[in-house]
């Protein structure tokens, strides 16, 4: 991925899913893909974009109140995927 830090490997890997939203998304205009599959995939690609920002919030709370950052961990989507932006 990045260069090697967990945070750096986080947002890395959170560009590569806004990458693939937005490739979906331009497939669907191009009728490369139909409506059904482009939903799933995105739905997947969105909930899983949900978890990493989480993950990446988790560590800079944690750091923020002086603990190990690596004790962050990636939640079930269930958990994150209703939290407000």
């Amino acid at each position: 991925m990045a260069d090697g830090s967990p945070d750096a490997d986080i947002r890395a890997h959170i560009s590569e899913l806004i990458a693939t939203e937005k490739a979906l998304r331009e497939k669907l205009a191009a009728q490369e893909i139909d409506a059904t599959d482009e939903h799933e995939q995105l739905r997947r690609a969105e909930a899983e974009l949900d978890q990493y920002w989480d993950l990446l919030r988790q560590r800079q709370a944690l750091r923020e109140f002086g603990e190990d950052a690596d004790q962050a961990a990636v939640r079930p989507e269930g958990t994150v995927e209703n939290y407000r932006q």
